[in-house]
């Protein structure tokens, strides 16, 4: 895990997207416990209740459960709820925004196809 401590997002956002990739990126499984509050702040040097407020945000979502006495564990059905917000999020960041400048260009979707293909740009 790595953040920007300059950065505008706070520290438990980071911490929260940081804990999302895992799940994306299948370093940590459905079903796997998620590291510790404490782990984590002695490995990241950060303040447990940022930590907490970060995972916090995982438990609102859906994508991690709190098991009492046991920890925090990876919801199932949490990777296929990331890849679809995510799946969102890019189509409004990303396609929407290129297609508009592409339009504004006067750059055919077949030519823009093309260029994304031999990446050429």
């Amino acid at each position: 895990m790595s953040f920007e401590l300059n950065s505008k997002e706070p520290l438990y956002q980071q911490i929260a997207f940081q804990l999302e990739e895992m799940i994306l990126t299948k370093k940590i499984l459905e079903g796997e416990q998620v590291p510790s509050t404490t782990q984590l702040s002695q490995e990241l040097k950060i303040n447990p209740a940022t930590i907490l407020k970060g995972m916090n945000i995982l438990v609102t979502n859906g994508l991690i459960e709190k098991k009492r006495g046991m920890g925090m564990f990876v919801c199932t059905g949490a990777y296929e709820k990331i890849m679809k917000q995510r799946q969102k999020t890019f189509y409004k960041d990303y396609i929407k925004k290129m297609l508009q400048e592409a339009q504004k260009l006067h750059i055919s979707k077949n030519h823009l196809l093309e260029m994304i293909e031999k990446e050429d740009y």
